[in-house]
């Protein structure tokens, strides 16, 4: 049974204050939730009559105190999707322990300045999940990764790339040192085909719509353009910052095969 308490608990988690406040998150799908089961401690685990038989197999992951049969009717008033999968789980928020100068120096991370779209966010973290990238930094002004519609895009990539605020960024990129690479994508930068590129370091990816901050870019060593083909070819202005994004770490990748 989902009571009313309940159902205040998981609509406050739509909001940024509401997850900061309860240190909770949440997650719907059978398939997303059980990529989630092991890598977050569970709290609660939402599970429709009639969806229970298909989800036995998460159900058997799951401790049993923390599972909760509700209705259908239940699960999508509690559901904070439009359309609800019949599982719903609360996740605890995990402590941020990440250290930025250390990571940058040991192995390839993205910096995100400024994303805002959840959707974005979300992909990039599935991106990085595909591409072996550990560890994302983002802007206090960046979208949250826990937020509902990020979540969903992760599409589990969350269990494995972890999302991590950064203050500061031109500072903590500029104090980085000369031997870790910085790049920033760029409309006025290198060729990425024909660019070096290390198999560690920082990338950093902008705004969807002004893109990097001019003091984030100055903080940066290296610039990298994504070329239009052919190249005098007349395009669109801009990529949007997940496809750019994929296309980065492919090419990062490639070099490293």
């Amino acid at each position: 049974m989902l009571t009313k308490a309940t159902l205040k608990l998981i609509r406050s988690l739509d909001t940024r204050k509401g997850r900061r406040s309860e240190g909770l998150f949440v997650a719907e799908g059978p398939k997303l939730v059980g990529e989630l089961l092991g890598y977050f401690n569970l709290r609660q685990l939402f599970v429709a009559q009639d969806v229970r038989s298909a989800c036995a197999e998460l159900l058997q992951r799951a401790e049993p105190s923390r599972i909760v049969d509700v209705t259908p009717d239940e699960l999508m008033r509690a559901s904070l999707q439009q359309t609800p999968q019949g599982v719903l789980a609360l996740f605890e928020i995990p402590a941020d322990e990440a250290d930025f100068a250390a990571t940058a120096a040991s192995e390839l991370t993205i910096v995100l300045d400024d994303v805002q779209d959840p959707g974005n966010l979300g992909t990039i973290v599935r991106l990085a999940d595909w591409f072996g990238v550990n560890h994302i930094w983002a802007t206090p002004a960046t979208a949250d990764i826990y937020n509902p519609k990020a979540v969903q895009a992760t599409m589990g990539g969350l269990s494995r790339t972890r999302v991590h605020i950064i203050n500061n960024l031109p500072a903590a990129l500029a104090a980085l040192p000369d031997s870790v690479p910085v790049y920033a994508t760029s409309l006025h930068g290198d060729v990425l085909w024909q660019s070096p590129l290390s198999p560690t370091g920082v990338i950093v990816m902008g705004n969807e719509g002004r893109g990097i901050h001019p003091e984030v870019e100055a903080a940066c060593r290296r610039r990298l353009l994504i070329p239009t083909f052919p190249a005098e070819r007349k395009a669109t202005d801009s990529l949007n910052v997940a496809m750019a994004t994929g296309i980065v770490l492919a090419e990062f990748r490639r070099r490293q095969s």
